[in-house]
């Protein structure tokens, strides 16, 4: 199926109920909300893990195969194509074909707990959940294309799996080499490419926070955040000497994150302006909270910090993380990403005190009014509607659907 069969109708249709598989977590709450509420069944597929996220959001939810802790550990170790072992790729590959292998079953089997049939009738899915186009296919439904990262030829930046091309001359041609790489076609962006926007999930309204991170946070000025979130660590203990000296060397509070990576797990003793986290936070709630924020880069935890105005460092592992670093200094909100070989208490001492000047957090204050301006949820909805053409049940849908290949035909004039 190629993204012109987005243009053609669907072959199943329900009075005005589109039956949609949504395989992206990270429109969880504010996309499918209102396709929802727009009168979609949507049912949101991922992995087990996140399954009390979903559910806590009113989303029905299906299990998609693979470990994502498996699948996030041996994206990094296969960084480097030339130093991976042949088990370190077969390990990956199997954990791929168990994704591939649950799609079909996410979009025709029944809710494994209620029994409710359901068949999806549309697919919004990511680039990396491989098998899209397939399943697609022999449903014979649209797919939509919905992403946090890049993923379309530009001038403007490499492609966020290549970061390290300094000449623009070479950051077009950075997405045709993953797409060699990954045989999956790419082509320049033009109508069928919208950019919607962030997407938040707010969980922090409903966040109730254990009394002594509340006491703690009113004992003194707004802490730094450090946390690498799913990211794992090889030496968690030295990793987290690193963040302790860090805290001490500029004199500030800190709220360390133990995330997937075991950060601080085994810490003793730690200073009274050191606070431990060990359970699930919501960024919305904690990031206003604090005067900056350290962390591995990923799409969704730079985009709230960005809401929350925190100047930023980006310690990058793998992926996107670099492109997102590297947007992050240039905008002068943060200091250059350092990768997590090249975390030490220098680097990121020297990276706290960048983000504690003003006129860093003034800028910050500034990105964060223009990325709460965003409605990317609604931007998404539209975006998935103007790409799914619907039957035409009155006579006034005549007329907008006139007008719809009007506006169609001026947009590839325009994009020519």
């Amino acid at each position: 199926m190629s993204d012109e069969s987005l243009l053609k109708p669907l072959k199943a249709f329900a009075d005005t109920t589109w039956h949609t598989l949504c395989e992206a977590d990270q429109i969880l709450s504010p996309c499918t909300n209102m396709l929802n509420e727009y009168g979609h069944c949507v049912r949101l597929a991922t992995h087990s893990e996140f399954s009390g996220l979903v559910k806590s959001a009113g989303v029905d939810f299906y299990p998609l195969g693979g470990d994502p802790r498996v699948i996030v550990e041996g994206f990094i170790k296969t960084q480097n194509i030339l130093l991976t072992s042949w088990q370190d790729i077969a390990t990956q590959l199997k954990q791929l074909m168990a994704v591939m292998e649950s799609l079909l079953e996410a979009c025709t089997h029944p809710d494994p707990i209620t029994g409710d049939s359901f068949r999806a009738q549309a697919i919004i899915a990511n680039p990396p959940a491989y098998g899209r186009v397939d399943v697609a296919e022999a449903l014979g439904v649209p797919l939509h294309i919905f992403f946090t990262v890049p993923w379309t030829p530009t001038c403007a930046f490499p492609h966020p799996f290549i970061p390290h091309i300094s000449h623009r001359a070479g950051y077009w041609l950075s997405y045709v080499i993953v797409d060699i790489l990954i045989w999956w076609g790419l082509r320049d962006w033009g109508p069928l490419v919208d950019i919607v926007g962030y997407c938040f999930v707010d969980l922090g309204i409903k966040y109730e926070p254990p009394q002594e991170l509340v006491e703690w946070m009113q004992k003194g000025v707004a802490p730094i955040y450090i946390g690498f979130g799913s990211m794992p660590l090889k030496n968690p203990e030295n990793t987290t000497n690193i963040v302790l000296e860090a805290l001490k060397n500029t004199g500030q509070r800190g709220i360390v994150d133990r995330g997937w990576g075991g950060l601080a797990t085994h810490a003793q003793d730690v200073a009274e302006n050191i606070f431990l986290l060990s359970t699930d936070c919501p960024h919305d709630w904690l990031f206003p909270q604090c005067c900056a924020v350290v962390h591995h880069g990923g799409a969704g935890t730079t985009a709230a910090g960005l809401k929350a105005g925190c100047p930023t460092t980006i310690v990058p592992f793998c992926g996107d993380q670099s492109l997102w670093g590297a947007i992050i200094y240039e905008r002068g909100v943060g200091p250059a990403p350092i990768p997590i070989a090249h975390l030490s208490v220098e680097s990121l001492s020297k990276a706290m005190r960048f983000m504690l000047q003003p006129e860093v957090k003034s800028r910050a204050v500034d990105v964060a009014i223009s990325v709460r301006d965003d409605d990317g949820a609604a931007a998404a909805l539209d975006s998935f509607h103007r790409h799914l053409p619907l039957p035409n049940l009155e006579q006034g849908d005549q007329v907008q659907t006139i007008f719809g290949y009007l506006a169609r035909f001026c947009c590839l004039f325009c994009a020519s």
